[in-house]
């Protein structure tokens, strides 16, 4: 019980000045809406349809699983800047394992997921135990990623890979890429774990205030170094299905997606649960973004306008959030003020 009043009242902390305009919550569906509008006018014959919409799912279903990754490490105060070359990692070594060594699939892909804890595990040796800070350790971590991957692939690249790794991300369901249903399976065991299990209230109390949950009985490291093998494990899952995609990988795949993944995740903490990291909000946020990406190419954008996009979402997002918590400080040092002069 202490736990969960420990977490609720972090939650309170965090996002009561957001609460009062509830509008806000949802500003992230209004500003979708509004992108579809503009486009839909824009370039109707192209940008309104069913073709483009599955295509906007597919496309930003690999950055998704990143940032739901993403998002255990940073709820629990931490950052995996090595996630994005994890998964490129992870890609070239199932690759490498399929090609090179002629394994069959599902040990090849077992293999690479284990990699990817492999990695999580030690980023959270470093972090966790060590105490490194998680911004140099995990920076640490992918230039050795970096490395390996040019290790496997030996400046060429690896495929074709075989049909029968391939038919995991080829298919549909129901007219929607078979991709988009595994984000959507992973999506709602983080969203599960996250807010309806007691290590999900640990991992957010953790990131709230780790002296405060300490004292209530969590073990803040364990948390950590948990939640940074998640994030291991969940850009490993994103490899596996982007070399299934792809059908050939090289040694520079992995450091695109570490943008769009994490401006999905700081800008899903303005929607839904504004204040708090949530897979809701991560959600909306990435197809928010890739929408609107998708449209300006469909208009004849350049190819730079992708890295412009993101970047230019990315350091609103955080501006955002950094805005709504000095909001909110202030008004937690207004209350004693107004409330000693009611005294008074």
């Amino acid at each position: 019980m202490e736990l969960e009043e420990a977490s609720v009242t972090a939650d309170r902390r965090r996002s009561p000045a957001i609460n009062k305009f509830s509008i806000g919550k949802y500003s992230g569906v209004l500003i979708f809406a509004l992108i579809v509008l503009v486009f839909g006018i824009w370039t109707p014959d192209t940008f309104l349809t069913a073709t483009n919409f599955r295509s906007i799912l597919a496309s930003q279903a690999i950055i998704a699983i990143l940032a739901l990754g993403l998002l255990f490490p940073l709820a629990a105060g931490a950052f995996d800047l090595s996630a994005a070359q994890n998964l490129g990692f992870c890609a070239v070594l199932c690759g490498a394992l399929l090609t090179k060594n002629e394994l069959p699939v599902p040990i090849a892909i077992a293999i690479a997921l284990g990699a990817g804890i492999v990695v999580g595990m030690f980023n959270g040796f470093l972090v966790a135990v060590i105490g490194i800070n998680s911004f140099i350790a995990t920076l640490g971590t992918t230039s050795l990623l970096t490395a390996g991957s040019q290790v496997l692939t030996d400046g060429t690249y690896l495929g074709p890979f075989p049909d029968s790794f391939q038919d995991l991300t080829s298919g549909a369901f129901f007219t929607l890429p078979v991709i988009v249903i595994y984000l959507f399976v992973f999506a709602v065991i983080a969203w599960f774990v996250l807010e309806h299990t007691p290590l999900g209230r640990r991992i957010y109390a953790a990131g709230a205030n780790a002296d405060a949950a300490r004292l209530t009985g969590v073990n803040t490291t364990r948390m950590v170094f948990g939640s940074l093998v998640i994030s291991g494990f969940a850009a490993a899952v994103a490899g596996v299905l982007l070399a299934s995609t792809l059908g050939s990988v090289s040694s520079s795949l992995g450091p695109e997606y570490l943008l769009p993944a994490f401006a999905g995740a700081f800008l899903g903490t303005t929607q839904l649960k504004p204040g708090r990291f949530n897979v809701g909000g991560t959600m909306l946020a990435i197809f928010l973004l890739g929408t609107g990406v998708q449209g300006l190419q469909l208009v004849g954008g350049e190819v730079w306008v992708t890295a412009l996009f993101n970047g230019v979402a990315l350091i609103v997002a955080v501006g955002a959030v950094l805005f709504v918590r000095r909001l909110q400080d202030r008004r937690a040092t207004r209350r004693p003020a107004q409330g000693s002069r009611s005294k008074s």
